[in-house]
């Protein structure tokens, strides 16, 4: 009895050290299907793109917002209302996965990063938009 007690304990303990809390998790990559779908889902919602401006005005993801990973993401993360749903995507979602960290940080709760970046999502078929984008100043 005493043997299948402990064995119940150490497979509950094991269990719970892997499961995440909601509260742990702090942001989501997700494929671009997904994350084109969660962004249709969220409301209110901001599409982020932490690529540099002279990547940003190549092709981009139609919608998104251009807040470059170099930028003052500290004034960034204290303008944007932390009800917003964040959408953040880069060159291939190095850049974005750092600044999902840092906005979690800095106090929001819904971030998504969309993994494999703006590469992956033109390989999986997503359109792209190329317009002239002035900067302004």
């Amino acid at each position: 009895m005493k043997r299948i007690i402990i064995t119940y304990l150490v497979a509950l303990t094991s269990f719970s050290a892997f499961s995440q809390s909601p509260d742990s998790v702090k942001f989501r990559s997700l494929e671009p299907y997904d994350f084109h779908l969660q962004y249709l889902r969220e409301e209110p919602a901001l599409l982020i793109d932490v690529r540099e401006f002279f990547e940003f005005r190549g092709k981009r993801i139609k919608g998104a917002v251009n807040i470059p990973s170099s930028g003052n993401l500290d004034f960034a993360a204290d303008t944007l209302s932390k009800d917003l749903a964040l959408f953040l995507y880069c060159t291939t979602d190095y850049r974005s996965i750092r600044v999902a960290e840092k906005f979690s940080n800095s106090g929001f709760r819904k971030i998504y990063n969309l993994e494999g970046g703006i590469v992956q999502w033109r390989k999986d078929g997503f359109p792209v938009e190329k317009r002239k984008v002035r900067k302004h100043k």
